[in-house]
């Protein structure tokens, strides 16, 4: 599993992390489930607007894929003036270590 991490700061006037976050979930994860190797995303936030973006991809090669221009990078790119200040390039890593338990039915 590979993650691509993009961190940011939200120009914090109240609910604009409300907005931002509104405008990934209604664009952007659409998109990202389309994309081949997409495994899920969290995205982590402060009380301050500090927050960080986490995208789960199968392999290094569905992460640098997601990069390239297309529906999922067009709408990226889109939501970056929502979010303020960003990290200049997104870090890449590979997951050495994931526990998502399922919970019993």
């Amino acid at each position: 599993m590979h993650a691509t991490v993009l961190s940011f700061t939200v120009d914090f006037r109240g609910d604009d992390f409300d907005t931002a976050q509104s405008a990934f979930e209604r664009a952007v994860v659409p998109e990202m489930r389309k994309q081949n190797g997409y495994e899920g995303c969290y995205v982590l936030r402060t009380s301050k607007g500090e927050g960080m973006l986490v995208m789960l991809w199968e392999d290094r090669a569905a992460a640098l894929a997601a990069e390239r221009p297309g529906p999922f990078f067009e709408q990226m790119q889109a939501l970056i003036p929502l979010l303020g200040k960003t990290t200049a390039d997104a870090q890449r890593y590979d997951v050495a270590f994931a526990d998502h338990p399922v919970e019993p039915d």
